[in-house]
């Protein structure tokens, strides 16, 4: 038996040491999320190198491209939120109608195409549902590594999905995380919206961020 097959059961259910890990990972991040903190994407990049471990071995090849992707966007985010804090406090807003209008498009168009790959390469027993969550957690990780309050809702929408998915593919630890991650993003929402709310009451400008006035300036 490999490494990432090893695990224990739990009332006639297999329960995967990678997925125990890393889904104690990914509701670290979440956590760390809510706290706006850099450490957000380290946590998040052990996270996704575990949960692949636990894809593979459940056969669930969407998922495991998730993790893939989540690992390259985590450099990006950690890179966004490096630059982006000003004084050690990371400057979070609410998307503006172009960007919300971009993800929303960006969603619909990339499920249907993951979907058609995952359905032609036979790559899923559920090819829909997996596509939406690939692309959906990729438009969360992307709006978080901008900052953008909006993030949480997506995570919302993808939890909504990934609840049923996780519990059929046999990856209970995974299913359970998903309940306890929509109680943590509504918190989190919470906490990121009061936060906004309360620098617009003393920034002109509330909706950009610092390194955008710098690129700004460059281009004067």
């Amino acid at each position: 038996m490999s490494w990432y097959e090893a695990g224990f059961h739990v009332a006639g259910q297999k329960v995967l040491w990678t997925d125990l890990a890393g889904n104690a990972c990914a509701l670290a991040t979440v956590w760390l999320a809510t706290l706006r903190t850099v450490w957000t994407w380290p946590v998040q990049l052990s996270g996704s190198v575990l949960l692949l471990a636990a894809s593979l071995s459940a056969h669930v090849t969407g998922n495991a491209l998730k993790q893939v992707m989540f690992a390259v966007l985590a450099v990006y985010g950690w890179h966004r939120w490096t630059r982006g804090a000003r004084g050690g406090d990371l400057l979070v807003r609410p998307g503006t109608a172009r960007e919300r209008a971009a993800l929303l498009a960006a969603m619909a168009v990339g499920t249907v195409a993951v979907a058609v790959l995952l359905e032609h390469f036979h790559a899923s027993w559920a090819p829909w549902p997996d596509a939406y969550i690939f692309v959906g957690s990729a438009a969360a990780t992307f709006a978080q590594g901008r900052a953008l309050i909006d993030f949480w809702w997506i995570w919302l929408a993808v939890d909504l999905v990934g609840v049923p998915l996780a519990l059929m593919s046999g990856l209970w630890v995974s299913g359970a995380v998903y309940g306890v991650f929509l109680v943590l993003v509504l918190n989190g929402y919470r906490d990121w919206r009061r936060i906004w709310q309360a620098r617009s009451v003393h920034t002109p400008d509330p909706r950009r961020w610092p390194i955008d006035r710098d690129r700004d300036r460059h281009c004067d």
